[in-house]
Formats: structure tokens, C-alpha cells, sequence
């Protein structure tokens, strides 16, 4: 398995791949991780990571496209074929833009190749803001049709993404598996649970949670711009993830906003602790502005039978409708307004039992190893 990222790091994609991982493990498969040299190691049964060099003194990758990516997929490749020359394999299994260099070794080596589309490579140039070259995209767009010719299976992660792979002509050979699966965490008791909400709320106050990364794409400033516009004192905005500089940043915006009293940054959590900070809130929310990609914390969300409030764009759509959320208008009016709804009224409560109820039918374990299963069969009987 070829892995261009940090692994393990808090963040979308290592998570979908060490799940993934697991997966595999408990079909009885065994895995070699080929992954960069940053990130921290687990332990799964039945799997091996084998990290490249670190000889660029890369101490940061972040998230989405960027010029430190290069040498170090180079260093990827180089590592992939040094060790498909001293070890017989039965597949291989490429993330991202790895995914390219993935498909050559398959076809020199003769072996089924399964692509697991996370995102859309041209479309990350824009959702990143990375580059708006109309060559680079066209470039990316043949790279991306390339592999997907080329690919056995094809894992995709949201409607968007299958609808991508049905126009390349190979709607076929994907399977459409959500990022659903969370990781664990201890019991969750009353007691521990309303322990850690009066660490924020000592005089009771609603809270309003987001969780993940603080990348422009994710609508921060936007989340703040309608929380000053809830003049409520009631309600305290609860904001974990995002990286130190980000969250300082925001943090002088929420200061700006006269609303630093209202607002707590946790800073970055390990993902097992998650499920506890959703746990403790009144209201989720996913303020998103850009991306086609459903996110990962919307299925967790889901799951949890609270309220949750999302804008009303494609990347929430595929998965989110009025029935089983709050879908708002990406401006701070109509956030801000959501939220009210969310917190006060008895349909956002209907809503979100609903939300429930498809998540507990949809998104389980079974399911996730049935789909990963047919990926496999689909790779190999297709080779």
C-alpha cells in the first residue's frame, strides 16, 4: 500500500487509511505501508510500515497539494519499486497521487492495482487554492483519467467522486465506501462526560462544537462571523483542531469580533478523544465554503443523534438533507440563524434522531468489510 501522507497523523485522509489498514487485517490480509517518514506509528495486526528516508528535512506536510509533496513522493516511488524487487505481492493499493506512480509498478509487475480515490486530483488544485493554471489541471486531468483506466477497482469516497469515475467510463469497477468508521474511545459514563463539560461550562452554557482542521476551505471565519451575531450568553462556540498558527490567527479574528469570551480553542486532539468532545456539545456544526468531498466528521456527526448544522453545498449534500440536519446558506445570517434552530428548536431534535437512524442502518462495521471485500474481488478478478 502506497501512502503520500503523514501516518498516523489527525487528519482526514491517514485516518480513512489506517481503517483501511484494519480492515484488511481482519479480512486476514497482511500489509506493507509504504508512507512517508513523518507521522506516528500503530500498531494493527498483520501490518508493517515501511517509512522513506528522511533526507530533506521535511519536519511539516500540509494538508492538500503542496511543493514539499514532490521529492517526497519521488522518495515513495523509489522505496515502492526498491521493494517490489525482493518481495512477491498480490496487489497493490495506492492513495492519492501515489496512485500514479502505484499504477506503473502494477502494470510492470504484472499485479492488480485498486486506486482509493479520496479526492479528485484536479479538483484539490482549487479547493487548496494551490494553483488556478488551466495547464496544470489539464495536466492533472489526464494523470487522473490515466489512472482510472488503468486501475482494477476503484474505491471512491463520496457520490461526487463515483459520478467522476461513472463519466471516465468506469463506474463498473468502483465502489462507493464513506469514510464512516471512528476510532474507539473508553466508555463514555455521565459522570466522565459531565466532568469535561463543566470544564467549559461551569455556569451551563450550550455548546456549539466544531471539530477538524482550520484550513480556509472549512468556513472558520464564517463560524465566527455568526457567532457574533448570536448575542446569546448562553451559548459558547467550541472550536477543536487546527494547527497553532491557524488557531492564533482566528483567534485575533475573534477578538476583532468582540467575542473572545465566547469562544475556546482546544487546539489538536488525538482522534480517539473526539467522541468525547461531541459527546459534551448541544449543537454541531460544519461551516464548510469549498471541496466536493463529503467530510469525514460529518458521519461521525450523524452517529450522534445531536443537531447538526451544515451549509447548503455539494459537499455536504451528497450525504446531508432537511430531514437529518440544519442546512444553511454559506453567509453568517443564515449560519448564525441554523444555529438558533439547532439549539432551541424541538424539529432540530426530530432531525437529528433521524440522522441517527441512518447511521445506525447505513454506516456500520459490516458493511464497511463487505464493500472493502468486493474491491478486492472486483481487483483480482478483473486482473
Amino acid at each position: 500500500m502506497l501512502a503520500p501522507e503523514p501516518f498516523l497523523q489527525p487528519r482526514g485522509t491517514p485516518i480513512s487509511i489506517y481503517f483501511r489498514i484494519k480492515t484488511l487485517s481482519d479480512l486476514g490480509h497482511k500489509v506493507d505501508l509504504i508512507t512517508y517518514h513523518l507521522g506516528e506509528d500503530v500498531k494493527i495486526r498483520n501490518l508493517e510500515i515501511l517509512r522513506i528516508p528522511d533526507i530533506f528535512f521535511i519536519k511539516k506536510v500540509k494538508i492538500g497539494p503542496s511543493l514539499a509533496k514532490v521529492p517526497l513522493d519521488f522518495l515513495l516511488f523509489v522505496k515502492a519499486f526498491f521493494q517490489l524487487t525482493i518481495k512477491q505481492y498480490d496487489l497493490l493499493i495506492s492513495h492519492e497521487e501515489a496512485a500514479w506512480p502505484g499504477t506503473i509498478l502494477a502494470i510492470i509487475w504484472r499485479m492488480p492495482h485498486i486506486y482509493d480515490m479520496h479526492s479528485s486530483l484536479p479538483d484539490q488544485l482549487e479547493t487548496f487554492n494551490f494553483s488556478h493554471s488551466k495547464l496544470l489541471k489539464k495536466a492533472f486531468l489526464g494523470i487522473e483519467k490515466y489512472i482510472l483506466k488503468n486501475s482494477q477497482a476503484l474505491i471512491v469516497v463520496c457520490p461526487d467522486l463515483l459520478k467522476k469515475a461513472e463519466k471516465a467510463g468506469c463506474g463498473k469497477k468502483a465502489i462507493l465506501l464513506e469514510n464512516f468508521l471512528e476510532f474507539k474511545n473508553q466508555e463514555l459514563s455521565e459522570q466522565r462526560i459531565q466532568k469535561k463539560r463543566r470544564e467549559f461550562t461551569p455556569k451551563g452554557e450550550k455548546i456549539v462544537l466544531y471539530t477538524g482542521n482550520f484550513e480556509p476551505y472549512q468556513g472558520i471565519p464564517l463560524l465566527l462571523k455568526a457567532a457574533a451575531k448570536i448575542r446569546d450568553e448562553r451559548v459558547l462556540f467550541l472550536l477543536v483542531g487546527g494547527s497553532k498558527a491557524n488557531r492564533e490567527k482566528m483567534g485575533r479574528k475573534a477578538k476583532a469580533l468582540g467575542i473572545s469570551n465566547k469562544v475556546i480553542f482546544t487546539g489538536e486532539v488525538i482522534p480517539s478523544e473526539v467522541p468525547l468532545f461531541i459527546s459534551i456539545a448541544d449543537v454541531l456544526v460544519s461551516p464548510r465554503l469549498r471541496g466536493r468531498n463529503t467530510p469525514l466528521k460529518i458521519y461521525s456527526f450523524l452517529k450522534s443523534g445531536k443537531p447538526l448544522v451544515a451549509t447548503n453545498l455539494w459537499t455536504h449534500i451528497q450525504v446531508l438533507n432537511p430531514e437529518n440536519s440544519v442546512l444553511v446558506d454559506p453567509n453568517p445570517q443564515s449560519l448564525a440563524e441554523g444555529i438558533c434552530f439547532a439549539l432551541w428548536n424541538t424539529e432540530a431534535q426530530k432531525r437529528s434522531r433521524a440522522a441517527k437512524e441512518l447511521a445506525e442502518r447505513e454506516y456500520t462495521y459490516p458493511r464497511y468489510l463487505e464493500k472493502v471485500s468486493k474491491a478486492l474481488e472486483k481487483a483480482c478478478n478483473t486482473h
